[in-house]
């Protein structure tokens, strides 16, 4: 954009954000979200609330604040996001992922969607609520936290082992891969998560001899890795429809005026516009090699080959789909479960989902709410040890042409400029009202 034209606020704090490289690797290795963190508590600070910085590990840095509402007899609400964000390999972009770089009405870069988008939303929410004397309806738990993209480790899960009373009295959340609309035929409309699959990450790890490269070893360890992992990546998992998408896909084919025993689940899951990129997954289990390891020479056959494998079943299924994954592999590749966490399911129904719906009506008339179980998963999984039901809610109303879950660890990830004020709108209004 011009020099001299100035940025929304939302987009100036998302840009800040972006600009924070908060990559994290994995397994521990980060590059940290405390810089990133002590930039949410001054804006915190400035709007007169007291956040608290919590490291769960040098680097680890999580943030914590908490608002009076003006009903105080009712449960608060735990409004959620988190500061870091995966990897980027700058060689496949278009942009420098760390630049916050605007460009054809949208800004881009590493956790332009996922979620440096909603952590700004919420700050300018906030900021529009708190800056004019007004308070939200009920008391919020306000908390950005580090290392979401590892299981929350070091993020959600240590401040709910660590420090529950940091969300005495919240019976639910909200935060990421929710809000956002689609098309539905000719009928936009907004999707809430409901729910969310269950995670399973688990290593393989193949043993054999190690020799030289030129000789004759059947019992080679790459390959029996390779076939193992060739299995679980093209296996066909059956169709399980759980109560969430099964009232989703009734809804699509109310809206496209057909009968879902005509269409057939795969079908109606991609009628959902570019939101199928998510649906789809969560018509059934999911096993997906992501990573390979082994050797050290070309001409050395190693003893040890691994691969990693991120499993995400529906909800209650994790302990069938692991035997069946052993099963699969066979007794001669080791399985280690290297993090394992729980599927959510929550109710289509209740207060906040009727607060949902009417402020979507207010800010975008005529376009539904529909429920849908998220393929990946968020920080809710951590919270739902406390009994928080945990909702995704990040409004953004998106152009039709616009793969919005492609963005998600994907290359030129991007936001438009005025789904940001769009969402900033929607949530100040939600908090005012429920």
């Amino acid at each position: 954009m011009p020099a001299n034209e100035s940025l929304e606020a939302t987009a100036s704090i998302a840009r800040d954000l972006i600009r924070f490289d908060t990559s994290n690797y994995g397994d521990g290795r980060s590059e940290g979200e405390t810089d990133a963190a002590e930039y949410v508590e001054a804006h915190l600070r400035r709007m007169g609330l007291e956040p608290v910085l919590f490291d769960a590990a040098p680097g680890r840095t999580s943030v914590v604040a908490r608002v009076e509402g003006r009903d105080r007899s009712k449960p608060a609400l735990v409004l959620h996001g988190h500061l870091d964000v995966v990897p980027a390999d700058a060689a496949s972009w278009s942009v420098d992922p760390f630049a916050g770089e605007v460009r054809d009405g949208m800004l881009w870069g590493r956790g332009a969607v996922d979620m440096k988008n909603m952590d700004a939303m919420m700050i300018g929410a906030l900021d529009d609520i708190l800056g004019s004397g007004r308070r939200p309806e009920r008391d919020l738990v306000i908390a950005f936290f580090a290392d979401e993209e590892n299981g929350g480790i070091f993020g959600a899960h240590w401040l709910v082992d660590n420090h529950p009373h940091l969300f005495a009295g919240a019976t639910e959340a909200i935060s990421e891969v929710g809000g956002y609309s689609t098309m539905i035929g000719e009928q936009r409309a907004y999707l809430l998560q409901t729910g969310e699959k269950a995670l399973v990450w688990v290593r393989l790890v193949a043993r054999g001899p190690a020799a030289h490269g030129s000789r004759l070893i059947r019992d080679n360890a790459v390959t029996r890795l390779a076939e193992a992992v060739a299995v679980l990546g093209r296996r066909e998992w059956p169709i399980r429809l759980t109560d969430t998408t099964s009232q989703l896909l009734g809804e699509v084919a109310r809206i496209l005026g057909a009968s879902p025993q005509s269409l057939g689940p795969d079908e109606l899951a991609l009628a959902t516009g570019s939101a199928s990129g998510f649906i789809q997954a969560t018509l059934r289990t999911t096993t997906n090699p992501t990573r390979l390891s082994a050797g050290y020479k070309h001409n050395v056959i190693p003893d040890r080959a691994e691969a990693t494998i991120d499993i995400r079943t529906l909800p209650g299924e994790e302990d069938a789909v692991l035997d069946e994954v052993r099963r699969l592999v066979g007794d001669d590749i080791g399985i280690q479960v290297t993090h394992r966490d729980v599927g959510l399911e929550n109710p289509f129904s209740g207060d906040l989902v009727d607060a949902v719906k009417a402020t979507i009506e207010r800010h975008d008339p005529g376009a539904p709410v529909l429920p849908y179980l998220l393929s990946g998963g968020t920080d809710n999984k951590a919270l739902s040890k406390l009994g928080i039901a945990g909702y995704g809610f990040a409004p953004l109303r998106l152009p039709a042409d616009l793969d919005f879950p492609a963005m998600f660890h994907g290359v030129d990830e991007r936001v438009p400029l005025d789904a940001l004020v769009f969402g900033r709108r929607v949530l100040n209004d939600l908090l005012l009202s429920y």
